[in-house]
């Protein structure tokens, strides 16, 4: 999406329990870039065709969890960000922290919870009237 408010990262699996809907109404101002886990192209693939897209943007894949962080800060660009993984090393977290765009990580393995959703809820409305 041109314009967009933000970057949302995360793989397919983090978005499996989110309400129908839920997903794309957090994209309508944001851009999905998926980091593949064990549900593979099938799990890309699904979301597509959740969210009725025919292309979706995914982060290659590195040997080692440092390098995968380089890779979604360095995808993050000037833009804010959602970024979801199993855990953020030291180094993530104070990139986070010290940026200027907006940074929101959060730290699960599995399916968005209720709890998490409604921080990236927040986080989508507090970028939506900076905006204004």
């Amino acid at each position: 999406m041109a314009g967009s408010l933000f970057r949302l990262v995360c793989t397919p699996a983090n978005l499996g329990a989110a309400p129908e809907g839920w997903v794309g109404s957090m994209l309508e101002e944001g851009d999905l870039a998926l980091l593949v886990d064990d549900g593979g192209l099938d799990a890309i693939s699904e979301v597509a065709h959740t969210l009725d897209l025919d292309t979706v943007a995914l982060l290659r894949p590195e040997k080692s969890a440092e390098r995968q962080e380089d890779t979604v800060m360095r995808y993050a660009s000037a833009k804010p960000l959602v970024w979801v993984a199993p855990a953020f090393g030291a180094r993530a977290q104070s990139w986070a922290h010290d940026r200027g765009p907006m940074t929101l990580l959060v730290a699960t393995g599995a399916a968005l919870s209720d709890d998490e959703r409604r921080r990236v809820e927040r986080f989508v409305v507090i970028l939506g009237r900076q905006d204004e």
